[in-house]
């Protein structure tokens, strides 16, 4: 991937991370402050992020790409795509766009240091090609790396997986020259990987089972949008198509959220009719597809064309609900003592929690603790100056929210220059000092393993709008254009305002 070797090493804005959220975070920044320098630092060597990272057969998006392309970018094809198409669509944003001479690839961060006496991060990073390190300052640091570990995937310690003499891997970290055909795979998972690659598998394999310990909400429906393809029979431009389509689908996504909330077992029995229109009649639920959670706590994985139950119907694949006991040489011995011999093992058993992509930040020397700071907005955090965090949504696309805050994070790098501010800090206010502080996210409204195991990781929220990540696009997209920029919870070189030094500015927690 050719990138500008001679690029600053002192700029406005650093970018991390080459991903969906830096890609676009590129776009909105030369687009709406066209006189600000950045770069951005990836540690791949190209573009793409979790579509680079996964590589398993079949791996495709969960969310339409009306919500997941960006705002300002046509999607053109079917709603659910391939990470071949992503990565192309992704490409084209990035050539259209010349954000590939500010890109630096191979670059890994190995530490983000702030100075109050200068006003600048500076950041440290191995550079892969040749090991040296390099130095990099910047007055504003943009952070799009991700929330899991790309390396380093979540599998749990079963009892003796060292026995096992067949081919044990995780899907993250697959192998594209595996040959599967006519082998006996054994998927471990229920989630939206396991939902992808296991009806590709059943293309090749002699037979796949995929194992998990509870069940999954699954949402089947053509791998189309309707309004989309009339639309463009009748000539709407491409652009007019991707707005009017966009909204229709977020419409639409809001609609199922309130309904999965005030009518759960109602979308139930809804999302089990679309099921049995691919999967037949007579498809049974109990006990392995109905979950123990209730719709709204976990991300609906959507199944295009129902092609995990089509393949489920054909006797293509088995699903076994039940819990592991231990491995043996042959596969698997369920706790209910049953054996399942397989000669491939696939964990599709997710990731882990990686805040910050585990990077080592600290403030006027003193290491940051993300866990003591409270999160403004699910984007900036107390006791740490001139950075944004890009945390995209889990039930709406994430995409959404890349674009949101490329439009916040913009408004407020111009409002800084307007005040001839150097630096901005977020804070509590004198009505927030006795808000209860607590865990990111609300378990009983969203509660996934990697954000459960790694909820010690992660900053605190408050009880109000300001102070969390409220996972609510559709409240968010309103909200955001109006917020204050001369709040008080704003600080700008140390002073509200209002003129007040709040002594909280520049502690790391603000309690």
């Amino acid at each position: 991937m050719q990138q500008n070797d001679l690029a600053p090493t002192h700029v406005d804005v650093l970018i991390v991370g080459a991903g969906i959220s830096g890609i676009g975070s590129a776009f909105h920044l030369q687009d709406q402050c066209p006189e600000k320098s950045y770069l951005v630092l990836e540690a791949k060597d190209t573009f793409g992020g979790t579509w680079e990272t996964h590589k398993y057969p079949g791996v495709r998006s969960d969310s339409d790409l009306y919500t997941f392309g960006y705002r300002f970018k046509p999607w053109i094809g079917a709603p659910i795509a391939s990470g071949a198409e992503i990565l192309k669509y992704m490409g084209e944003v990035i050539a259209e766009n010349h954000i590939d001479r500010h890109i630096r690839y191979g670059h890994r961060i190995t530490a983000c240091r702030w100075s109050s006496a200068e006003n600048l991060w500076h950041v440290d990073a191995l550079r892969k090609a040749d090991g040296a390190t390099l130095s990099f300052t910047c007055n504003f640091l943009w952070m799009c790396q991700g929330y899991y570990d790309h390396e380093t995937p979540y599998i749990p310690d079963w009892p003796g997986r060292a026995d096992y003499r067949g081919l044990f891997l995780h899907a993250q970290l697959w192998d594209p020259a595996l040959d599967y055909a006519g082998k006996r795979v054994l998927v471990i998972g229920s989630g939206a990987t396991a939902a992808t690659v296991v009806p590709a598998l059943a293309e090749k394999a002699a037979h796949v089972t995929m194992l998990q310990r509870s069940p999954t909400y699954f949402f089947c429906a053509p791998n189309q949008n309707e309004l989309a393809d009339r639309l463009r029979q009748i000539g709407i431009d491409e652009p007019t198509v991707h707005r009017v389509v966009r909204a229709q689908v977020m419409h639409d996504q809001d609609q199922l959220t309130l309904r999965c909330q005030n009518e759960p077992d109602v979308v139930f029995e809804e999302l089990k009719a679309l099921i049995r229109a691919y999967a037949g009649e007579d498809f049974r639920f109990e006990p392995d597809f109905t979950p123990r959670y209730r719709v709204w706590q976990q991300r609906l994985a959507f199944v295009p064309d129902g092609d995990l139950f089509r393949a489920v119907a054909a006797g293509k694949v088995d699903v076994v609900t039940d819990e592991i006991d231990h491995f043996t040489e042959a596969g698997i011995r369920t706790k209910s003592g049953d054996l399942i011999e397989a000669d491939i093992i696939i964990a599709a058993t997710g990731f882990h929690f990686s805040m910050m992509g585990g990077i080592p930040f600290s403030v006027d020397g003193r290491a940051v603790d993300w866990h003591e700071t409270v999160n403004y907005r699910g984007m900036m955090f107390t006791g740490v100056p001139n950075l944004a965090w890009v945390m995209g949504y889990f039930r709406a696309s994430w995409t959404l929210r890349v674009d949101m805050l490329g439009d916040f994070v913009c408004r407020l790098l111009n409002h800084m220059d307007v005040l001839n501010a150097k630096r901005v800090d977020v804070a509590l206010r004198d009505e927030d000092r006795d808000m209860p502080l607590l865990p990111w996210i609300d378990a009983g409204n969203f509660n996934p393993g990697y954000l459960m195991r790694g909820l010690d990781k992660m900053p605190v929220r408050g009880d109000k709008p300001e102070w969390m990540h409220n996972q609510d696009y559709w409240r968010e997209k309103d909200e955001f254009p109006l917020i204050d920029l001369d709040g008080t919870e704003f600080i700008y070189d140390g002073k509200r305002r209002a003129g007040k030094a709040p002594a909280e500015a520049s502690s790391m927690a603000a309690a």
